[in-house]
């Protein structure tokens, strides 16, 4: 279906294409590289892969659509110490590798890419930084997160290039590579293991949602289109959720599940995930419900987290919002600000999941307050 920002679409799927073979790259060498990741100041791991992958889409965009600007996950400042020189080359070979591949169909040489389009390493740090808006409610804006689920990356599991377009703080298009997730009728729950024994023509597919446009999986090289729906208010929904324990609390969940199906043996049938793969699995299908109640009630959502993810799934037929039923805010700037918890579920079934959840919600303070 045409629509207003397909100049837009055909950019990002090319971005989030390259830069999936460039994770996928990195992915399968991983175990036996050693000194290629590290640690931010919040704990949670980077590899090269995040900085190439960043340094190659900001390349792309900044070529194609000089004047947007870019809210990106990655900064540049733990590469430029000169300890961190190893890793720094190994990012920029990996960058220039995949910035400098032949193009293919529907690619542009003027977006920066091809044969002798090379950058240098410093070059590269200050391409990495142009993701460091700060965000905002007007203009046109890029939000970007290389490697969604890195820690999912590091285990063998799944992990997410995840691109979206904001304009005036609304989400106009969203592009998510997911070079693991395994295609259907495969269960999406696999292990690191039987993710490997997989064939690659068994897994992965970029999941494209444009606003007015429909939600749409192609294949990892960006071809053959399928439009995809979320599923229609099953009796037992399977539960997507975090794998990482801090952004996902399990107890909880079962205790929303409980209020939705009356059930009370303290199981669901959960499906649990690194990245921003669950809002592609609830987009076609593969689950259910998505639900995200981090176990910090200080802890605030980043944009890139969830952009494109949302209008996938709106696109898709399912609606996404926070815990109170509010509208996922795209325009207070890095963050989603007040926005807590994340509800994801077809439409019609939306409304009473989040009264469950608030149900739930009430009884954990009473129970706090005991």
């Amino acid at each position: 279906m045409s629509s207003q920002y397909d100049a837009e679409k055909q950019v990002a799927i090319c971005a989030v294409r390259r830069a999936c073979g460039l994770t996928s790259t990195v992915f399968k060498n991983l175990e036996r590289i050693k000194g290629e990741t590290l640690t931010k100041d919040d704990k949670s791991p980077v590899t090269v892969g995040d900085f190439a992958a960043q340094a190659l889409v900001n390349t792309i965009l900044k070529n194609a659509f000089p004047d947007d600007v870019i809210v990106g996950e990655e900064d540049s400042a733990d590469l430029r110490p000169e300890n961190a020189s190893q890793m720094r080359a190994r990012v920029a070979q990996l960058a220039n590798d995949a910035i400098t591949a032949p193009l293919v169909e529907g690619e542009d040489a003027a977006w920066g890419l091809g044969p002798g389009k090379e950058q240098t390493e410093t070059q590269l740090l200050d391409t990495v930084d142009r993701g460091n808006h700060q965000g905002g409610v007007s203009g046109r804006m890029w939000t970007l997160d290389p490697i969604d689920g890195t820690k999912g990356f590091i285990l063998g599991e799944q992990y997410a290039v995840c691109l979206a377009l904001i304009v005036n703080g609304q989400v106009k298009l969203g592009v998510i590579g997911c070079p693991n997730l395994p295609n259907s009728p495969h269960p999406v729950s696999l292990t690191a293991q039987g993710l490997a024994a997989l064939p690659d023509d068994a897994k992965g597919g970029i999941f494209v949602g444009i606003e007015g446009g429909g939600a749409w999986e192609h294949d990892l090289q960006g071809l053959n289109p399928k439009p995809i729906k979320v599923s229609d208010s099953p009796q037992n929904p399977r539960v997507l959720e975090s794998r990482e324990v801090k952004h996902s609390d399990k107890a909880f969940n079962v205790a929303v599940y409980q209020r939705i199906t009356g059930t009370t043996d303290g199981t669901i049938p959960a499906i649990p995930m690194d990245s921003q793969a669950k809002y592609c699995a609830l987009a076609r299908g593969d689950g259910d419900l998505y639900l995200r109640m981090p176990v910090d009630p200080k802890y605030k959502e980043k944009i890139w987290d969830h952009a494109a993810g949302n209008v996938l799934v709106t696109e898709a037929g399912g609606k996404v919002t926070d815990s109170r039923g509010q509208l996922l805010n795209f325009g207070l700037g890095r963050t989603l600000g007040e926005n807590y918890g994340i509800v994801g579920a077809v439409k019609s079934q939306h409304a009473d999941v989040v009264k469950a959840v608030q149900g739930a919600l009430e009884a954990k303070k009473a129970t706090a307050k005991a």
